[in-house]
């Protein structure tokens, strides 16, 4: 990585998942965020102003699907690469996230060896 270590956060509501997640970012170099749900993910996006954001859809207060329009829509945040990370399968499911302005979608259960490039070449652009 050039420059200034990248941020990430991972908007997750199931504990397991985000420290696994968090931990394997982590001791990959990057700083990481974590929020539980949808409403805690976009004050943590205001606040800390990531890099890249990791981002579940079925979650409480607020689904990831409108976290991603809101990220989305903002002037100063749509160019924020937010990678889809959800047990939401279907090929509707990832054709809603793409229209909604997901820059990649990754099914559970996933490998973080396959991730991990992924955004990589999403921070390097």
């Amino acid at each position: 990585m050039e420059g200034k270590t990248k941020k990430i956060l991972v908007i997750e509501d199931d504990m397991n998942n985000l420290k696994i997640l968090s931990m394997a970012l982590k001791s990959a170099g990057y700083i990481v965020f974590g929020a539980t749900n949808g409403e805690e993910g976009l004050e943590l996006f205001r606040q800390e102003k990531p890099d890249l954001v990791i981002l579940d859809i079925m979650m409480p207060v607020m689904d990831g699907w409108e976290v991603l329009k809101r990220i989305k829509t903002g002037l100063r945040s749509r160019h924020v690469p937010v990678i889809m990370l959800t047990a939401k399968n279907t090929d509707m499911d990832k054709i809603k996230g793409y229209d909604y302005g997901a820059d990649f979608y990754v099914t559970k259960p996933y490998n973080i060896k396959k991730l991990l490039p992924i955004i990589r070449d999403m921070l390097s652009k």
